[in-house]
């Protein structure tokens, strides 16, 4: 099976999907988590988009939860990580540590 290339934005939806898990991983809190650990200002819209690249590509599928009165009776769409999905992320991985490898001795502080 060949390797699915995840751009930078792609991964860090993909790894915040991971952590928040499935009941947890929709639009919203996928924002939440990206800007709490990069600091990034993320737009929802640049999230719906990258998850449907996701989808496309068969690394995660989604679905409609329940209406909620909470929100005007709209249903929260919801994340679920396929194991293609893990795969991916876990080969980002492993090709950043090899990028990254040799090159701390240029990062550390003097």
């Amino acid at each position: 099976m060949p390797k699915t290339t995840l751009g930078e934005f792609e991964l860090l939806v993909l790894l915040a999907t991971i952590r928040l898990g499935e009941s947890n991983a929709y639009a919203v809190s996928i924002v939440d988590d990206i800007t709490s650990r990069t600091g990034r200002n993320v737009r929802r819209a640049a999230v719906y988009t990258t998850l449907q690249r996701l989808e496309t590509k068969g690394l995660v599928t989604s679905w409609l939860g329940e209406s909620r009165p909470e929100r005007g009776g709209k249903a929260q769409r919801y994340v679920h990580l396929e194991p293609s999905g893990l795969a991916a992320a876990g080969e980002a991985r492993v090709a950043l540590q090899s990028m990254w490898g040799g090159l701390d001795p240029m990062f550390e502080e003097s």
